[in-house]
């Protein structure tokens, strides 16, 4: 099956007005392309270099999804090429970012990622640990951050009851949050590939699909 229809499928099982973000990373631009030609504009990328390298050689009317964890050394390469970062998962990668940010005049759309998965290798803040920082008001002195909402992974698993009470926990997270931002706060990215269906049921705004469109994914090639 052609990238296309596979592309043509998934955006048929989604309900009007939820985002789907391509998820790209380790495939090469010329499927990237593909995907493009079919209609598509919003791609996932996770690691900074391969962002980078496909920005620089793909239409610039891309819209750039970092979704993976950001070392605060790579900030600079994200903030010059993402239009939203999904990933931000401490405040010190917030604060790396709006620095980067600035210094290349750009303004960045965030998520913030909460953990929520029964996985110690999962990042993402504790919620209590988000409030408390959150309430501190942190984000009026980063300007070229724009917080647009709650980022989640559910546990890897195949019990679909731990998977929606992961998605109901990132929903509940997203409403505890919202009070505290402006109207803009309105994007709750959950739901993969494996699960996405399940995270529109539970309120996803944005899912992030990749080898259901992509394929699987060659990491040996994406390592060279």
């Amino acid at each position: 099956m052609s990238i296309a229809y596979r592309l043509s499928e998934v955006r048929r099982s989604l309900p009007e007005g939820v985002t789907l973000v391509a998820v790209s990373k380790t495939h090469p631009a010329e499927r990237i392309r593909e995907a493009y030609d079919a209609g598509q504009r919003v791609f996932g990328e996770n690691r900074p270099q391969e962002l980078r390298a496909k920005a620089e050689c793909l239409p610039a009317d891309i819209e750039w999804h970092m979704i993976g964890h950001v070392q605060t050394n790579k900030a600079r390469c994200v903030a010059a090429h993402a239009a939203w970062v999904e990933s931000v998962d401490s405040a010190r990668v917030a604060e790396a970012l709006q620095r980067e940010a600035a210094r290349c005049g750009r303004v960045l759309n965030i998520l913030l990622e909460v953990h929520v998965a029964d996985e110690e290798s999962k990042t993402g803040w504790a919620l209590d640990e988000l409030l408390g920082y959150v309430r501190t008001a942190p984000f009026v002195a980063m300007p070229n951050l724009r917080v647009r909402g709650v980022m989640g992974v559910a546990t890897n698993t195949d019990d679909m009851k731990r998977v929606r009470d992961d998605f109901r926990a990132l929903h509940s997270a997203f409403d505890v949050l919202k009070p505290y931002f402006d109207a803009g706060f309105d994007t709750l990215s959950m739901g993969m590939s494996h699960d996405y269906p399940l995270a529109v049921e539970c309120g996803a705004t944005t899912v992030r699909v990749g080898s259901l469109i992509f394929g699987e994914r060659d990491y040996s090639a994406a390592g060279r």
